[in-house]
């Protein structure tokens, strides 16, 4: 016989959280409640009149008692014993007992009937499947008033506005506002409807598309998701957001001086999709579901791209000066300007600040998607980005749960004082070669445990460091030297105010993304004076009209690479590989 199947465990965990959501219900109270309180004023009323049934039964247990005793006597049954073995064992004498065991087979059996009878004259409440209200809806809560036909005849009337009710992609923001739609979603909106096929999207196929939204997709986040994945799908990933993406770059004024630089819409989006990725993505898992979509504040930043011209305000998703400062960061390290890098050019990341075990970790595939980190010895760009910020702002989620991955080198789930002191091993070395006295790893950890303050003695979870405020001390600590002997010059509970202050101010990603860029924008602006000679003076009204961004396009020195790689777009990604 086949072992039953029992739950996988991630079916369970979706179980138990259907149950939790469904038992916060404010109705799932109520009637909770409400049986409850039946439960209890019923309960006198069955001890009633259960009295005499319970004399017969006390009858009933004291014959069945006694005839047991008079068949088996003292004698103790094995555990094999079965009721058709007893008619070969016991003697002929029992008749009389057989007899009184067939009474009681009738008195048992009569007493179940008129047990049912009652039961059948009661009047039973509803069954709890038809009182108990939905309260899981994947694809939004249903909106009581929703007027489709007005929708719809809104839309047919913007329609009949363009050459044979034909609206092309730059038509999409007259239609994505009928449809009340942020302005950036008319490109998914456009491709959704087979736009990228014909170069048009007929009003028909666009009504026929909408409606079929407007009745299964109920909020902001399922419409977005329908409108960007694949058939069959349920979830994004990160080659959904291409097409969108593309279509912010050609069409949002402060991105147009890329326009003359089409080699670099590649680079510019992939740091975008990372970054989507890193902040929304919780599960790591590669799919970005419509409730991960909708926990996250992506679709809040979709909606301002129409609001804000200056696309640097937008800090964290679509700034063209954190792309800068990311991409820059690359350059530096990737030599051979392949767009991977190796062990050994990462590690000369901010003076070789990042110690070699905790590199070793990164190339191990603990917190890369693609083969490549495995097969070759590489990663690439879009786990460069990943890197990047999580080593600049060690205090968000994602930057924390990176760091756990990269430590927790038995993949326990926990960091023991083992692995601890296995990093911290090479940071004493690195002291040693600075002529700087380390401190003892027996001291070290307990300054460690004071600042986290794990919730079980002799490990440290990942929910005890994301309730730490410090935890960009305690990375540090154990593998990036520079960043250490920083914090050993701070006083502690200064920091503590600092981080308690900063809550509403620029994350320290965002600080040292200003920072890198002013030095960028300083380095260069000395460097075409020194090239240009006079020039720069030459042509003030120019330079006056020009933005620093522009500016920063036309002179920086990557932008001027080999004809080799300005053949690059969107086709040399193979994102299979390096996303999975």
């Amino acid at each position: 016989m086949t072992p039953r199947k029992v739950l996988q465990p991630v079916l369970k965990m979706k179980v138990d959280e259907l149950f939790l959501c469904w038992f916060s219900q404010p109705a799932t109270q109520l009637i909770l409640k409400d049986c409850l309180r039946r439960i209890k004023n019923e309960e006198k009323t069955e001890l009633r009149n259960g009295d005499s049934g319970n004399s017969k039964n006390e009858r009933f247990a004291a014959t069945n008692s006694d005839s047991k005793q008079s068949v088996l006597g003292d004698v103790r049954l094995p555990l094999s014993f079965s009721p058709p073995q007893l008619s070969t064992t016991l003697p002929l004498s029992t008749s009389s007992s057989s007899r009184k065991v067939s009474n009681v087979k009738g008195a048992r059996r009569s007493s179940g009937t008129r047990v049912v009878q009652a039961k059948k004259e009661e009047t039973l409440p509803p069954s709890l499947s038809q009182t108990i209200p939905t309260f899981y809806f994947p694809r939004g809560c249903p909106k009581e008033k929703v007027n489709i036909d007005a929708v719809i005849a809104k839309i047919e009337r913007t329609f009949s506005q363009f050459p044979n009710e034909r609206a092309t992609l730059d038509d999409m923001g007259k239609v994505a506002k009928a449809c009340e739609c942020p302005l950036y979603w008319k490109g998914p909106l456009f491709y959704c409807a087979g736009g990228e096929r014909t170069g048009y999207v007929s009003v028909h196929k666009f009504v026929a598309m909408w409606r079929k939204i407007l009745q299964t997709c109920y909020d902001d986040a399922a419409k977005f998701v329908h409108l960007l994945m694949n058939p069959g799908c349920n979830y994004l990933v990160q080659e959904d957001f291409i097409p969108f993406l593309q279509d912010v770059v050609n069409s949002h004024p402060g991105l147009s001086f890329l326009k003359e630089a089409s080699e670099f819409h590649s680079r510019y989006i992939t740091t975008v999709i990372q970054r989507i990725f890193y902040t929304v993505n919780r599960s790591w898992s590669g799919k970005i579901t419509c409730n991960e979509l909708r926990k996250s504040n992506f679709l809040q930043n979709v909606a301002l791209l129409e609001e804000e011209a200056d696309i640097n305000q937008l800090t964290e998703y679509f700034s063209y000066e954190h792309f800068y400062v990311i991409y820059c960061k690359f350059w530096e390290l990737d030599t051979d300007h392949d767009l991977y890098i190796d062990r050994k050019d990462l590690a000369r990341h901010n003076d070789h600040a990042i110690s070699s075990r905790m590199i070793e970790r990164i190339f191990s595939g603990a917190v890369t998607r693609g083969r490549k980190a495995q097969k070759d010895g590489k990663i690439s760009y879009a786990d460069f980005v990943w890197f990047l910020i999580s080593e600049e702002d060690k205090k968000t989620p994602t930057s924390i749960e990176y760091w756990f991955r990269c430590m927790d080198l038995d993949g326990d789930g926990v960091l023991s004082m083992y692995e601890l002191e296995y990093f911290y091993e090479e940071q004493c070395q690195k002291l040693d070669n600075m002529a700087i006295e380390p401190l003892p790893f027996e001291d070290c950890l307990c300054q460690m445990l004071d600042l986290v303050k794990p919730q079980y003695e002799g490990k440290i979870t990942l929910h005890d460091l994301k309730r730490c405020k410090l935890t960009n001390v305690f990375f540090d600590t154990f593998f990036n030297i520079e960043k250490y002997l920083d914090h050993e010059q701070k006083d502690q509970f200064s920091m503590l105010r600092d981080g308690e202050g900063e809550s509403q101010e620029l994350s320290d990603w965002e600080k040292y993304a200003a920072e890198e860029y002013d030095i960028l924008v300083a380095e260069e602006a000395a460097s075409d004076q020194w090239n240009d000679g006079y020039e720069a003076e030459l042509n003030p009204v120019d330079h006056q009209k020009a933005n620093v961004l522009k500016y920063q396009m036309e002179k920086r020195p990557f932008f001027e690479m080999p004809s080799h790689l300005a053949d690059v777009d969107l086709d040399e990604y193979d994102y299979e590989e390096d996303f999975e």
